[in-house]
C-alpha cells in the first residue's frame, strides 16, 4: 500500500480511484493517534494528523514511482505549505507516509529529481514521514467524489483533477 496526504482527501481518493492498477483507495487520517482520528477533531489542526489516502495497488500494473508521478502532477500542488485550494491547516499538508525503506528511498529520489529539473516554479514543500499508522475516516467521507459528483466543492476543486489524470495518463 501507499499513503499520501495532499489536501482534502476527497479529491486525492477520487484521483487514485481512477488509476489503472489501483484496487482500493481509502480516505483517512495519518500522523496522529487513534484517539483523535475523528474528522471534527482533525479539523482543528491540532492532532498531528493529515487527511490522507491509503492506496492498495498491484505493482505488476502500476509502480510506486508511477503513483508518485500521479500524486505530484495531478492529485495536489506540492508547493503549497499546509494548504490546498480553499483548505488551510496542517491537516491539509503535503506528505508522503512511506510504509518501508524502499518507499522512502523512491520518494526521496523522486523529489530530488523534480527539484533538480525545476519542474515547479516554487520549492516543493512535501514532507516524508515514516512509522505512522493510517486510520480510515468515517464512512460518509469514503468515495465522496464518486457519490457526490455535483457537490460544489467537488465540481470546482476535484473533478478537474480527475480530468487532468485522464488527459495526462
Amino acid at each position: 500500500t501507499a499513503v499520501f496526504a495532499g489536501g482534502c482527501f476527497w479529491g486525492v481518493q477520487g484521483v487514485f480511484q481512477h488509476v489503472k492498477g489501483v484496487s482500493k483507495a481509502v480516505s483517512g487520517y495519518t500522523g496522529g493517534s487513534k484517539e483523535n482520528a475523528v474528522y471534527e477533531v482533525v479539523g482543528t489542526g491540532s492532532t498531528g494528523h493529515a487527511e490522507s489516502v491509503e492506496i492498495t495497488y498491484d505493482p505488476s500494473q502500476v509502480t510506486y514511482g508511477q503513483l508518485l508521478q500521479v500524486y505530484f502532477s495531478v492529485a495536489h500542488n506540492p508547493t503549497q505549505l499546509n494548504y490546498q485550494g480553499p483548505d488551510h491547516g496542517t491537516q491539509y499538508r503535503s506528505t508522503i507516509f512511506a510504509g518501508n525503506d524502499e518507499q522512502k528511498k523512491v520518494a526521496e529520489s523522486y523529489i530530488a529529481q523534480l527539484d533538480k529539473a525545476k519542474v515547479f516554479s516554487q520549492p516543493i514543500v512535501t514532507t516524508l514521514e515514516t512509522g505512522k499508522t493510517f486510520y480510515p475516516a468515517e464512512d460518509y467521507h469514503q468515495d465522496f467524489l464518486t457519490l457526490n459528483p455535483t457537490y460544489p466543492y467537488i465540481v470546482y476543486n476535484d473533478l478537474p483533477k480527475v480530468a487532468n489524470l485522464k488527459t495526462l495518463f
